[in-house]
């Protein structure tokens, strides 16, 4: 795994033991693919990564220039990769690891007021919850407006073309895994 573009293009990131059962980074290609659907360069805007697992999409983000990235994740072992990954790059600065479960980070930063420009979310597919992470961003009032909100899902799993005030705006598949990107309607 690498980071595809940006100021650390190139540069290797730590992945999961092969043991791992909570930790299902995204693919090198399919990282690249999403950011080309997305645009290239992130200059000055706040990254939300859910589910961050290794840090490996909100990073790519850092690398194109992004302001801020918050990393969220519970599990242990991710939680220690995106704070390595974040020391290797650098970029300890721009990047804050929160170790909450998804609801109650979403929770905690809407308390504090944060907008985000772009929200990633890669949850464990058998979880499931592609409707429950769009609420969760309504809810707490996390999204920018203007911003996307991009998740990452097993294909056996539909997403919404519009639920809770938002509308999908595109998809992509990638073997087994679908990428859908919403916005506010």
């Amino acid at each position: 795994m690498r980071i595809v573009a940006g100021s650390a293009r190139g540069r290797a990131l730590a992945g999961p033991k092969a043991t791992s059962k909570h930790i299902r980074p995204t693919a090198d290609r399919v990282r690249e693919s999403l950011f080309n659907v997305l645009g290239q360069w992130f200059e000055g805007q706040k990254v939300l990564d859910l589910y961050a697992g290794t840090g490996a999409l909100g990073l790519e983000a850092v690398s194109r220039g992004a302001m801020r990235v918050v990393l969220v994740d519970s599990d242990r072992e991710a939680l220690a990769l995106c704070r390595a990954n974040t020391d290797t790059l650098g970029f300890g600065a721009r990047v804050e690891v929160l170790a909450q479960p998804v609801e109650r980070a979403l929770e905690t930063l809407g308390k504090r007021g944060d907008r985000f420009q772009l929200i990633f979310a890669d949850p464990p597919y058998a979880a499931r919850v592609v409707e429950t992470v769009l609420e969760g961003v309504a809810k707490h009032g996390v999204l920018a407006a203007g911003g996307t909100v991009v998740i990452e899902h097993d294909k056996r799993e539909p997403a919404p073309e519009a639920h809770v005030g938002f509308s999908q705006v595109d998809q992509r598949r990638f073997g087994d895994t679908l990428v859908s990107l919403f916005r506010i309607a």
